[in-house]
């Protein structure tokens, strides 16, 4: 057992030097081998043999139940390496469960688009184009109204979709018009309604050479600036959940500028820090990340895809077998963020699971786990040499959280795997002006309970309104 966990931590450590020691004990051997990959992976018949490969491991996992184990141990989680299991979770709530979610799979609104949803429940819409300073094409969603705009940016895997599934009883989207807000929801590049560019493609691999450091820097003030043209207003709110607050945060230190242009910031969930996250996503992946992207790469993958080998690991480790777990835990948004049953409405979930997961970078998951393993809020790391290049340092800037002067309101819970209350609390800590700390009062509150609880107009969004009123837009 002392080889297995030696020779295990001895892949962190690989995987710690950003996959650059190959590099610098065989470098010629290192240009051969990606000379050669590159060939091989541009082969049909090599793809499909890598996936078939893929496939039997996979359908194979459970042979071998005690490697997942002693990873998840060698990485600091002791206990059942189904963590997440009817036996041991779900308990008598497993039925209705199921019950509730096979009562939903008629529901019309698993076949129509997030347009179609707004009209369909009586709102009318508007779409725009966005582009960006470096070429990316945003779609925008609008529900017009004339009272104060509204911007809400959705999470990591989301989309604009987020914010009108849970329908017009708790979709913030809907909430926010019915007061009279002028309601925009954004798109990230990449996601499923922004998968444009003023020269690339999505199947160039430079289309996806971005992280949420980019959505910061130049999607965010692309369509601040836009929505703020359209209604001729000088100051607009800004609600984000999940991604949608690290991209705030990265946009108001990076440009600075920007703070002035909202009038209030609400972070539901926010993610800046993330020593602390429960997710065993994040803390199974994360100390391989380099390595995982970098394998990533040369197959020719750089959309985080909805089904993968690892993927498939991770939840047959986190959440077991069965069909309650299968249900919960095949989508990719789920197993990511942790899931959670107080709250959940699954007679909605054929609803989210049509609309979610809307895509993503693997830069941008793979910049999280940076995060976790630095203990930082920093740019993207590419290594001490590509570093010094980019930044002048060898290490990655963090982001300058004191130019932050916009008020802002963080929204937490204890038991959300990507938020942990301590990083919650260093991020408070470090913002200047955060006016508003809020943790939920409820022991069952989850990362996607934020958006889409059961109860979330009187959990979520009364607060909000409240919020809003007391904070005037120009």
């Amino acid at each position: 057992m002392g080889y297995v966990k030696n020779s295990l931590l001895f892949m962190l450590v690989i995987c710690a030097c950003h996959g650059q020691l190959v590099d610098r004990v065989f470098p010629t051997l290192a240009a051969s081998t990606r000379e050669l990959t590159n060939i091989l992976t541009g082969q049909p018949l090599i793809a499909a043999v890598a996936k078939a490969a893929g496939d039997i491991f996979a359908g194979t996992l459970n042979n071998f139940s005690r490697i997942p184990v002693a990873v998840a141990r060698t990485i600091g989680y002791h206990g059942s390496p189904s963590i997440i299991n009817e036996r041991n979770l779900f308990g008598p709530s497993s039925d209705r469960i199921l019950t509730e979610y096979k009562a939903g799979l008629g529901n019309e609104d698993t076949i129509l688009s997030i347009g179609e949803l707004i009209v369909k429940y009586g709102y009318p819409l508007e779409e725009h184009d966005v582009v960006t300073e470096d070429g990316y094409i945003l779609k925008m969603f609008r529900i017009p109204r004339n009272g104060s705009v509204v911007l809400l940016m959705h999470g990591l895997f989301g989309g604009a979709d987020d914010y009108v599934i849970a329908g017009p009883k708790s979709g913030l989207a809907y909430l926010l018009a019915n007061d009279g807000y002028d309601v925009w929801l954004g798109n990230a590049r990449g996601n499923k309604h922004s998968r444009r560019h003023v020269s690339l493609q999505p199947s160039e691999a430079v289309f996806w050479d971005f992280s949420w450091h980019e959505i910061g820097s130049y999607d965010l003030p692309a369509m601040i600036d836009y929505s703020l043209g359209k209604t001729n207003k000088n100051s607009l709110y800004y609600i984000g959940h999940s991604q949608g607050t690290t991209t705030f945060f990265v946009m108001a230190s990076q440009r600075p500028e920007y703070n002035q242009k909202v009038a209030l910031m609400i972070a539901l969930s926010p993610n800046a820090y993330m020593t602390e996250v429960k997710s065993p996503f994040v803390r199974l992946f994360a100390p391989g990340t380099p390595l995982i992207h970098a394998v990533l790469k040369i197959f020719g993958v750089y959309e985080f895809p909805s089904d993968n080998i690892l993927l498939r690991i991770l939840r047959t480790l986190v959440c077991g077998l069965g069909p309650l777990s299968e249900l919960l835990c095949s989508n990719v948004l789920m197993l990511s963020v942790g899931i959670g049953f107080a709250e959940m409405n699954a007679t909605n979930l054929p609803v989210i699971y049509s609309h979610e997961p809307s895509g993503a970078a693997v830069k941008q998951v793979a910049h999280y786990g940076q995060e976790f393993v630095s203990g930082e809020f920093q740019q993207y790391d590419y290594g001490a040499e590509m570093n010094l290049k980019k930044y002048g340092q060898e290490v990655p800037p963090s982001y300058p959280l004191e130019k932050i002067t916009a008020p802002v309101s963080l929204f937490y819970s204890d038991s959300d795997w990507m938020a942990h209350p301590d990083d919650v609390d260093k991020l408070y800590n470090r913002l200047p002006n955060c006016i508003d700390i809020y943790k939920i009062p409820r022991k069952q509150f989850n990362h996607l309970d934020f958006i889409w609880a059961k109860h979330f107009k009187s959990i979520i969004y009364n607060r909000v309104r409240k919020l809003l009123r007391a904070f005037s837009t120009n």
